[in-house]
């Protein structure tokens, strides 16, 4: 059980109903002595990612079994990871490197580490190959299929990445993340107008009761089910039935600009896991909607790109920044949208 749960949904279903004779224990303890070959951490990871329930409710690794709980495990069908990173030779689109990071531009389609169902061809198998003579660090708590990763984005979503080479480096950039002094700012093509020219959008996220690979947001006060989140966005421009926004995270929860987009009605454009990859706005005139299924064809995926990245360089001390261009699938409908605003505005 890993982390990635939400770029893939082959999974075994197992059930276990605890038996009436069994003394009270930690479920992680339990689900370890009872699944074959699972590590006590991938348990917990999975129990974090809401793979396993007790009586349908999500729970917390602490949690002590009672005799008749019915427990569910989701079980990658694909299960035979050894969390060793094979190297790959993979092409990177590295925009700067040093004896100390990298900053890399992820392309939609590609995971950034091993896990659930995607074991190879991630961003880490190539950053592994690209630096097989570098024994890369790794954050405390993570597993160790994830070395220099301080940071992820989506397997759909593009964009920038720094990888931190050395220890130091990655304690020093996980800081500045914790702290909220890196400047990231994405780019999202959403359906609909925002209704205001910029704004912040406020709601704690949390994972989805009935879909654990989904998330939604929450009301303030559920604070056991839901971690806070904070997206400020400002709207580019407007394409009478989409926008191209930029948002700029305080927070860094899963999902969390498409969660916060989809809460307000502007669900980003072929978003297919949150109901954006159908016409949300518009008419239904056949012309039209085959304008629109065309522009998923050109981005099939989540509109969404990590466009910029800021941050200290822990050995310098000096300030960088890098910008990476709206990728061309998404740049492409961007400009079927201009000409079809034109046009209306023609006639």
């Amino acid at each position: 059980m890993d982390s990635n749960v939400e770029d893939n949904d082959e999974y075994e279903i197992k059930k276990i109903i605890v038996d009436d004779g069994q003394a009270p224990m930690r479920i992680d303890k339990f689900l370890t002595n009872r699944l074959l070959q699972v590590t006590r951490s991938k348990v917990q990871n999975g129990i974090r990612d809401g793979l396993v329930t007790v009586n349908e409710d999500l729970v917390k690794s602490n949690y002590k079994i009672h005799p008749g709980d019915e427990i569910t495990v989701m079980i990658p069908i694909n299960a035979e990871y050894d969390g060793v990173v094979e190297p790959e030779d993979i092409p990177l689109e590295i925009y700067y490197e040093d004896s100390y990071l990298m900053v890399v531009n992820k392309p939609a389609g590609m995971v950034v580490h091993p896990g659930t169902g995607n074991y190879t061809g991630t961003l880490v198998n190539a950053i592994v190959f690209h630096l097989q003579n570098t024994d890369l660090p790794v954050l405390p708590g993570n597993d160790p299929d994830r070395p220099g990763l301080v940071h992820r984005i989506d397997k759909d979503t593009s964009g920038l990445l720094v990888i931190a080479k050395k220890e130091n480096t990655l304690k020093h950039l996980a800081e500045q993340f914790h702290d909220h002094t890196v400047e990231r700012k994405y780019q999202a093509i959403v359906w609909g107008e925002m209704g205001k020219e910029e704004g912040t959008i406020n709601a704690r996220i949390g994972r989805n009761p009935k879909n654990r690979t989904m998330y939604q947001t929450y009301p303030e006060e559920a604070i056991d089910s839901s971690k806070d989140a904070v997206t400020h966005f400002r709207v580019l421009n407007n394409y009478y039935y989409v926008s191209l926004i930029e948002c700029v995270l305080e927070t860094g929860r899963t999902h969390q600009i498409r969660v916060h987009m989809n809460a307000v009605g502007n669900t980003i454009f072929n978003d297919q896991k949150y109901g954006g990859d159908r016409i949300l706005k518009g008419t239904m005139f056949s012309k039209y909607k085959q304008f629109v299924d065309n522009c998923f064809k050109m981005c099939p995926r989540q509109a969404l790109h990590a466009r910029s990245l800021g941050f200290i360089h822990p050995e310098t001390g000096k300030k960088m920044f890098f910008e990476a261009p709206l990728p061309e699938d998404m740049a492409s409908i961007l400009d079927k949208w201009r000409n079809y605003v034109k046009d209306r505005i023609e006639k």
